[in-house]
């Protein structure tokens, strides 16, 4: 008895069919690791399985259509037309299938995380994609041909599908409409990743690998289709509204921490300069300028940034807010919220204020979301207004856009000022002119040289900086947005892929300068500046002052995985439950999981985590970032 006397051929067709996109889901997936190998230490071939399963998820979903019409009955099948309509579908969405993933091929080495639909933010936003463009088909060109390959080998094994034809008894209506139920129900069920409470999600991969290898477990497919439109924070009720376990962020004051009267401020924000690639810490001779620095000023030796974009690293720097969603807080839903940011305090303090970003005016938001937190002014591109000193990609080049900032202030703002400068050659493309080719060092990555040639620029800051009036009378503040992709073991992991350089420098030395051991990071800077310039009033923060004398904390979110420091320890925090526990001092790969050995510091660390996701999630839901 033939199977298509149960199944008939039709069907039998659409899920081989199926099946043709589920092996080209896989063999991308064999290219990701590939590509990231050195992002995962501990794989096992149970996360491939497990990325199967995702796998089948993303196909059961994004699938609906071309399945539903492969299903419904009919009585044109088998006409040419019909068919012809259907391997349409089939093609247009298994090419954006295969598309998404060959996406974070490239793209996960700058962002460790498989790509949400905040990736089309940065897409269409500004003139971004259209300078970009160019220069990323010229540097990952092997991926489109890998997309061409695998569209072509799809339409190989489609078009043997065809070769299962439908036998001379066709199939009833009846049991075309029964079969349509069934398969139907089996797809859709499918897609929900079972028969469980709450369909499958980005979390459902973590219940089957480690934390660090959730990304390898996903498909790009649902990480997109799965945060299109949603609303990025859920409430949670860990504790009662009035209970002492909330984290209160409401920051009381120290004017007496004043080190002198109308104080400027200076914050200076270098593109990707992660530790890896600083001599202080890596013995490296890439940063010469930024390791002299260090030498004379205030050093957080345990800084941490609060995101892997620069998106992220805007909010946390300038108001406090880390990043602790999927979305990043500039494009999320509550990115116009009213927020207590340090230029809306100063500028009420009668500061002016002032935001440069060589890049193109309109890339990721910056000139917005400036405004919107109190920067009077934005420079950009457009006001520098010399082509002839342009990357032609993002924008004027640092060597250029840094000492023109230092006399733009000068003739710009008054003081006392807040002025914050971020630099933007060290980002991919990382071009170098190539007049520097013989006199900057190069390394294991393109980024090497561009790192070395922000560090020249910045000492041309700094020369251009001292001439000016304001000089001596200004706190530097200088910070990496983000880690750029790691290179070596270390800097590929969760630890790792955090540390950046974080430093105070006062050219008159008022305050105490050495290397701080305590926890820093991007939510900590604001705090600390509104104590440094006598700041009266009551301010909203997530982050604390170095002054304070309660211990710090580190916290970030990526991939659903939250991860939390405090003094030698970091807790992994998954689906309201602490998953594991390092000592991340002494253990950076993550290797050595202490979660069973000492849970009462797990349980007090995530008791403390829990008071800070309830009262981050709440307020900004109800928008209450803000002293009243």
């Amino acid at each position: 008895m033939e199977l298509s006397t149960f199944v008939p051929r039709y069907i039998q067709r659409l899920i081989l069919r199926m099946g043709i996109s589920l092996l080209m889901l896989s063999l991308t997936r064999i290219l990701f690791f590939s590509a990231n190998s050195d992002h995962f230490v501990s794989v096992n071939f149970t996360d491939f399985l497990a990325g199967i399963w995702m796998d089948c998820i993303s196909i059961g979903i994004w699938m609906i259509p071309f399945y539903g019409f492969s299903l419904i009955p009919n009585p044109i099948r088998e006409s040419k037309v019909y068919r012809l309509f259907l391997k349409s579908i089939f093609h247009l969405t298994n090419t954006l299938l295969i598309a998404f993933n060959l996406l974070d091929v490239a793209y996960f080495e700058y962002t460790a995380k498989r790509s949400t639909s905040d990736v089309f933010n940065f897409l269409w936003d500004g003139d971004d994609l259209t300078q970009l463009s160019g220069k990323f088909v010229t540097d990952f060109w092997w991926l489109f041909i890998v997309l061409i390959l695998f569209v072509w080998l799809s339409n190989f094994l489609y078009n043997r599908t065809s070769r299962v034809s439908e036998n001379n008894n066709r199939t009833g209506y009846f049991k075309q409409l029964i079969l349509f139920a069934v398969f139907g129900t089996l797809f859709f069920i499918m897609g929900r990743g079972g028969l469980g409470f709450r369909p499958a999600d980005m979390l459902t991969a973590a219940q089957y690998t480690r934390p660090e290898n959730v990304s390898l477990v996903l498909n790009t497919p649902l990480t997109i289709i799965k945060t299109v439109g949603k609303e990025s924070l859920t409430e949670k009720q860990y504790f009662s509204e009035d209970s002492e376990n909330l984290y209160d962020p409401v920051r009381i004051p120290h004017p007496d921490r004043k080190i002198a009267e109308n104080l400027n401020v200076m914050i200076l924000i270098l593109e990707s300069f992660g530790n890896e690639w600083l001599g202080a810490k890596s013995g490296g001779s890439y940063t010469p300028f930024l390791d002299s620095l260090i030498d004379e000023s205030l050093y957080f030796e345990n800084a941490f940034a609060n995101g892997k974009k620069s998106v992220e690293a805007v909010p946390a720097i300038f108001a406090s807010i880390p990043s602790l969603m999927d979305n990043p807080y500039i494009s999320s839903h509550y990115g116009m919220n009213s927020i207590d940011a340090l230029p809306h305090l100063l500028k009420a303090e009668g500061y002016s204020t002032g935001f440069y970003h060589g890049a193109t005016n309109g890339s990721m938001k910056f000139d917005v979301f400036a405004a919107h937190i109190g920067f009077e002014n934005y420079f950009g591109r457009k006001e520098y207004n010399n082509e002839n000193h342009s990357d032609h990609f993002w924008g004027i080049l640092d060597e250029y856009f840094m000492p023109w900032t230092a006399r733009s202030i000068t003739k710009e703002l008054k003081e006392p000022f807040l002025a914050s400068l971020f630099t933007i050659s060290s980002h991919h493309p990382f071009f170098v002119p190539e007049k520097y080719h013989d006199d900057l060092p190069s390394g294991p990555h393109p980024m090497a040289r561009s790192i070395a040639y922000g560090d020249m620029s910045l000492r041309l800051f700094f020369k251009e900086a001292k001439k000016q009036p304001w000089y001596n009378n200004t706190l530097f503040i200088l910070c990496a947005d983000h880690t750029p992709a790691g290179h070596q073991m270390r800097y590929t992991q969760r630890i790792g892929m955090y540390q950046i350089p974080i430093l105070i420098y006062d050219p008159l030395k008022r305050i105490k300068t050495g290397r701080e051991k305590k926890l820093f990071n991007h939510i900590d800077i604001a705090p600390t500046v509104l104590d440094l310039v006598g700041y009266k009033s009551k301010f909203y923060a997530f982050g604390k002052s170095h002054f304070d004398n309660a211990p710090n904390f580190v916290i970030n979110y990526i991939s659903n995985t939250y991860h939390y420091l405090e003094e030698d320890y970091m807790i992994n925090f998954v689906n309201d439950k602490t998953i594991a526990l390092y000592n991340y001092k002494k253990d950076t790969l993550m290797q050595y999981d202490s979660l069973k050995y000492y849970p009462a510091i797990a349980k007090e660390m995530e008791h403390r985590l829990k008071g800070i996701i309830q009262t981050y999630n709440h307020d900004l839901i109800h928008n209450e970032m803000k002293v009243k």
